[in-house]
């Protein structure tokens, strides 16, 4: 196989098929040589904001010069985003070469009569062979969905778990109340492992206090408590600690969501557990310099993507959106969901509190994907600003456009499969 039919062999998974047992990760692992062992896994859950979490923690380590993997999901142009050594994405022909050899081992398993690992499971076996080929020191391990029965829980070991903000997501697999959710999130905490968790949902907090407790894990929570904004331009965030030892710095990030000073403090609370000894200056710059795609991303002069695919994410977007500095021009937003999602509370929310001169709707490419008619009749239930269905991403992108004009500000959101359709329909457009 060269690599473009690898790709395609891993996308034909899921047609024939199922999700695993743990054990059956285990085992998977074990045929490959057991590849996490002698590595510092970081193991990070949570509805909102994992790969941003994982993309700080990642950046802190490498600037430490800590040889680090990073394996993540879901891509949004190409699959080798989800394997990154050392801050890069896997390059091609080493994405073969582990391909083979975990092929290799799933058609050994396949002879003994074992299950065939899923599109998640095999991508995962990937990385953790690419991590031990490169000889990776920490791995920075992104949950699929949920925790407690992700493949990626199959590691026993980790030196540290992290949970992200939560809220309600994927309801028909994880529950339909928060409790339900977290229980599963914190699925992912060990026995007398570290634990750094987002606090602000008081429900969810109660939930990993309670199994950190009976797992004898020290935690660590992190809520709005922790730090104060102090400016927000189109360009960059600004905001203290408040604490005795760090109330005099001032953090910047080059990113204007008010949800990535929580993520960015979950990844330093996180890091200082693993690097006690701080070097604030390394820290500082370190973290402005972070960029992860597709979170208030500003892909052209006044265009913003937003990876925001769930209530609780659109609310934040919506804070955001309303504390950045106030502009002249027209505001518009590109809208599209898929079929999972509350699709109907996302859009009640962005219409019933912000202030938008109108609406593009489109529809992704997925099998999932909301007609876009349908999306915009509860476009139009919820706000008299004007909407306009677009069908097609390029006629939605070129009418988005249009109605920004040259002032204005334009927000795509509702779908990570929007996120990537637009990056590849802008790709070699200049940067901001």
């Amino acid at each position: 196989m060269n690599y473009q039919e690898s790709v395609k062999y891993i996308l034909d998974i899921p047609k024939f098929t199922v999700k695993n047992h743990l054990t059956h990760t285990k085992e998977f692992l074990l045929r490959l040589g057991n590849p996490q062992v002698g590595r510092k896994v970081i193991h990070v859950a949570g509805t909102n904001g994992k790969g941003s979490v994982c993309a700080y923690i990642q950046a802190l380590l490498l600037a430490e010069k800590k040889r680090t993997g990073f394996f993540s999901s879901p891509h949004l142009v190409k699959i080798n985003e989800r394997i990154r050594i050392n801050g890069e994405e896997i390059d091609d022909e080493t994405f073969l070469a582990v391909f083979q050899k975990v092929k290799t081992t799933v058609d050994e398993m396949e002879k003994d009569g074992l299950a065939h690992p899923t599109f998640f499971e095999f991508l995962f076996g990937m990385a953790m062979t690419a991590f031990a080929m490169a000889d990776m020191e920490y791995i920075v391990l992104e949950t699929g969905l949920g925790g407690r029965l992700d493949a990626t829980n199959a590691i026993d070991d980790p030196v540290l778990t992290v949970i992200t903000a939560v809220g309600m997501d994927h309801m028909e697999i994880l529950g339909d109340t928060i409790e339900k959710i977290a229980a599963e999130k914190g699925g992912i905490i060990k026995r007398q492992v570290p634990l750094v968790f987002d606090g602000n949902n008081v429900q969810a907090a109660a939930v990993f206090r309670q199994i950190a407790e009976n797992c004898g894990a020290p935690c660590r929570e992190i809520t709005k408590d922790a730090y104060e904004i102090q400016e927000i331009t189109e360009k960059y965030i600004a905001f203290s600690k408040r604490s005795a030892y760090d109330e005099d710095t001032t953090w910047r990030l080059s990113n204007t969501g008010c949800y990535q000073v929580d993520n960015a403090l979950l990844a330093l609370e996180a890091v200082q557990i693993l690097l006690p000894k701080r070097h604030l200056k390394l820290w500082k710059d370190t973290l402005f310099h972070v960029k992860w795609p597709g979170r208030m991303e500003e892909i052209l002069p006044g265009v913003y993507i937003d990876g925001a695919h769930n209530e609780n994410a659109v609310e934040r977007f919506v804070e955001t959106v309303k504390r950045r500095p106030v502009h002249g021009g027209r505001t518009v937003i590109l809208f599209s969901a898929v079929k999972e999602k509350e699709y109907e509370k996302m859009i009640a929310e962005l219409c019933q509190n912000l202030s938008v001169d109108s609406y593009v709707i489109t529809t992704v490419e997925s099998t999932r994907k909301v007609d876009a008619g349908e999306l915009a009749r509860i476009v139009r239930k919820y706000t008299d600003s004007e909407v306009t269905v677009r069908e097609q991403l390029e006629e939605a992108w070129a009418e988005m456009m249009k109605q920004k004009g040259e002032d204005g500000i334009a927000y795509c959101l509702g779908s990570l499969y929007l996120v990537g359709m637009i990056k590849e329909l802008v790709k070699g457009e200049p940067e901001c």
